[in-house]
């Protein structure tokens, strides 16, 4: 009988014990973390997918809802979301060079690099939170039927978006009872649009070039602008005035996608937020030289292994969300 004899490096490399594949139980630890946070976004996503192919002829266009950017006015879709991915892949960046200086003991270099890094998400953080302002906010104002669609107004010869305040015709009297100082506004309802349906309705009479675009997609994928006639029956349908996005309306479209929109870039920002506020722990205690007394920079190593994850996890967010 054959005997199998496993000599001493054999038996370092399978045998496990309290290092499995020579990593520590921090790192362990934080590659536990990152794999069940990871099945979490995918079935998010797997989510948003299914409901979006489910949707997909109403579902709005992330070229026409984010086209926004900081202090300048006018149409630049995407600009701003790709700066913002721009500046998160470079903290990533800033990061691998973090660790890198670290594992070659190199203490001013880390401070550097991790102060970059907290620069790089906090820029991210706030741009994501001007993003959300914006979005709810909105820009254009749109109609609600009855049956819940949303109708946006266009100009029939440009075929730009035109928003309700450009041609709604304010109607005296029509809105005296909700002011704040008659107190019915505090008691009875919740926060009023600018303009009610009958003023947005009697302006868009008023003007013959602007018809209605409603949420349904034609062959090439572009909102169907609906003829005058058309656009004038339709708008008897109208019920409310709806502006900017929240959980309940959305001007831009489907209720579905700003609900999505909320939560997945919601839960990604707080991770962002939560990994800014490690980096900014870890960074004073650079300063501080905890590490140098130790004379190791893991702590470094398995917060970058976070940052890593949320930078890779805004790239498919991205995809999905903007760009498919």
């Amino acid at each position: 009988m054959d005997t199998t004899v496993t000599t001493g490096e054999e038996q370092n490399v399978w045998g496990g014990g309290n290092e499995p594949l020579g990593a520590s139980y921090g790192k362990m630890m934080m590659w536990f973390f990152i794999v069940s946070d990871a099945l979490t976004f995918s079935g998010f996503l797997c989510a948003y997918g299914f409901s979006r192919f489910k949707f997909i002829e109403t579902w709005p266009i992330a070229d026409e809802v984010f086209t926004h950017v900081p202090f300048f006015h006018g149409n630049y879709p995407m600009i701003y979301v790709a700066f913002m991915t721009f500046i998160l892949i470079m903290s990533s960046v800033t990061m691998v060079l973090a660790v890198d200086a670290g594992h070659k003991m190199q203490k001013n270099k880390v401070i550097w690099y991790m102060f970059l890094t907290i620069i790089g998400g906090a820029i991210f953080v706030g741009s994501q939170a001007w993003e959300w302002n914006t979005f709810i906010k909105g820009d254009h104002g749109a109609l609600e039927t009855k049956g819940g669609r949303i109708l946006q107004f266009v100009d029939a010869k440009s075929g730009e978006h035109v928003a309700i305040a450009d041609f709604s015709k304010v109607i005296a009297g029509e809105r005296e009872q909700h002011e704040r100082k008659n107190g019915i506004w505090f008691m009875q309802e919740g926060s009023l649009p600018t303009y009610t349906v009958n003023e947005v309705v009697e302006g868009f009479k008023a003007n013959p070039n602007i018809l209605i675009r409603v949420e349904n997609k034609d062959e090439k994928g572009h909102k169907i602008v609906l003829s005058r006639e058309e656009s004038l029956k339709k708008i008897a349908d109208a019920s409310q005035v709806v502006e900017g996005a929240n959980l309940i309306h959305n001007e831009y479209g489907s209720r579905l996608f700003a609900d999505f929109f909320f939560f997945i870039t919601g839960f990604h920002g707080f991770h962002v937020f939560s990994g800014v506020v490690i980096n900014i722990i870890i960074f004073f205690n650079v300063i501080l030289g905890t590490y140098e007394k130790r004379r190791s920079y893991e702590m470094v190593e398995k917060v970058g292994l976070y940052w890593h994850f949320v930078d890779l996890v805004w790239v498919f967010v991205f995809t999905f969300f903007y760009l498919v």
